[in-house]
């Protein structure tokens, strides 16, 4: 099995190139036969014909003295038959025998016929000659070698040679065809090795060229991802270490023979606390997973909209009443066809990065806006804003912006993530708006009626 792709379009290129010159000679051959001897044909019955004449014009002797030294005999040989087995030749034959004549044939010459053979290489003329001994019966070849046959010998001699030149140069051709791609199969090795470091210096067009760049974006893409993942990897094992830490250190606590019960109420509820920080994470990883399946079942359902969002803002009403957080809402009624529970869930992360990122006494605008096939939903607060670097990668998952905060404002960085793959789900779109330091606004745009998967 022939695994090298140099060996397969080498080989491909001179089986192509056979296979198809092969076809094309032969049908080129048998279409153009007959013009390939038509001239041979043509003069060959002139000179036979000037023959007859001399032996009509001339005595018999005269006439064979004349032929005998004629230039002519230099391309063709001439037999005169008297009887059918015996005959005077003139001209001298090289490299190959005389065209065999049959009785058959000489019988209808004497008789006064003609005979005329136009073979693939040979060909030969019978003319009836009258003399003052009576009838005899002239046979004229050709000693060059036909039309046909010169030009099968020159066709094969220059196909040889054209075979042997392309082949060379497909043989070069090919090494700088496979080179890009030999390139390519390195860095998948490296990069699956978690080398991403790796510059293709592929710089061709066509195929091959847009092949290495989608190949460059797939690397730069995969880089960004393994970073997010360390980000998120690091991220995790802190949240999850320090709830570990409070529940393992109170766990041992509570094991004080002489603990008073309020400190062992307090320790419990941390512990309880702890324990819901972890449970509140598993559920957002869980949430990924179930969101990023090959075909997520959605219950779709006629709701309304703006009575959701209200109803979100009160379910979270302990989270911006204790920091006296003003909201301003402009809620047109709409209804939308979409899944209920995670639609909820969309406006639950928005609201609630909302709350945490704004400062207390702040105000967060929440407004509904529909048009013919769409509703636009503004979720805007006076917060600490985004980074414009970070803007771009907000939506991604395991990302946490204001990475110096991180330790104020608790998050996995995964509720946008969970957002982002909620609103495409339902073939919308969300885009955020911010300056850093004068809040943020998140905008998202979904269908009134969400097409069923």
């Amino acid at each position: 099995m022939i695994s090298s792709l140099y060996t397969r379009v080498v080989l491909t290129f001179l089986v192509s190139v056979i296979g198809g010159t092969i076809i094309a000679f032969f049908a080129a051959t048998w279409i153009f036969q007959d013009k390939l001897n038509e001239n041979l044909q043509v003069t060959l019955l002139d000179f036979g014909q000037d023959i007859v004449r001399i032996y009509e014009t001339l005595p018999l002797h005269e006439a064979e003295l004349f032929i005998s030294k004629m230039k002519q005999l230099n391309s063709y040989h001439i037999r005169i038959y008297e009887t059918t087995d015996q005959f005077q030749s003139y001209g001298e034959l090289t490299g190959h025998d005389a065209f065999p004549v049959t009785m058959e044939q000489v019988k209808k010459v004497l008789d006064g016929g003609r005979v005329q053979v136009n073979g693939f290489d040979t060909i030969f003329l019978g003319l009836p000659l009258k003399t003052e001994m009576g009838t005899r019966a002239m046979f004229v070849e050709p000693i060059i070698p036909s039309s046909t046959s010169f030009l099968i010998q020159f066709v094969v001699t220059f196909l040889t040679y054209s075979l042997i030149a392309g082949s060379l140069l497909i043989l070069v051709a090919a090494m700088f065809l496979v080179r890009p791609i030999k390139k390519l199969t390195e860095a998948t090795r490296r990069i699956a090795a978690g080398d991403f470091n790796v510059k293709l210096n592929i710089k061709q067009k066509g195929e091959l060229g847009t092949l290495a760049r989608s190949f460059e974006e797939m690397m730069h893409d995969l880089q960004q991802l393994e970073q997010m993942r360390r980000e998120f990897v690091t991220n995790v094992s802190h949240e999850v270490q320090s709830p570990l830490t409070s529940i393992s250190g109170y766990a041992i606590a509570l094991k004080q023979v002489d603990l008073p019960d309020h400190e062992r109420s307090r320790y419990l509820d941390i512990i309880i606390t702890e324990a819901a920080r972890m449970s509140k994470m598993s559920d957002s990883l869980l949430k990924l997973s179930f969101l990023d399946s090959q075909s997520p079942q959605m219950r779709l359902v006629t709701l309304s909209l703006d009575e959701q969002i209200r109803r979100v803002i009160v379910a979270i009403q302990p989270q911006w009443s204790a920091r006296n957080i003003q909201f301003e809402l402009d809620l047109q009624p709409v209804k939308i066809t979409a899944d209920h529970d995670q639609l909820n869930q969309v406006w639950t992360n928005i609201l609630g990065n909302s709350i945490k990122f704004s400062k207390d006494g702040g105000r967060i605008d929440v407004s509904i806006k529909q048009d013919i096939k769409n509703v636009t939903v503004r979720i805007s607060d006076s917060g600490i804003g985004i980074l414009p670097e970070d803007q771009k990668r907000i939506f991604d998952r395991f990302f946490k912006a204001d990475r110096s905060h991180s330790r104020k404002y608790d998050g996995s960085g995964m509720g946008l993530a969970i957002v982002k793959q909620i609103v495409s789900l339902h073939q919308g779109d969300i885009r955020v708006e911010s300056e850093y330091g004068r809040g943020t606004t998140f905008i998202v745009i979904l269908p009134i009626t969400t097409p069923a998967g």
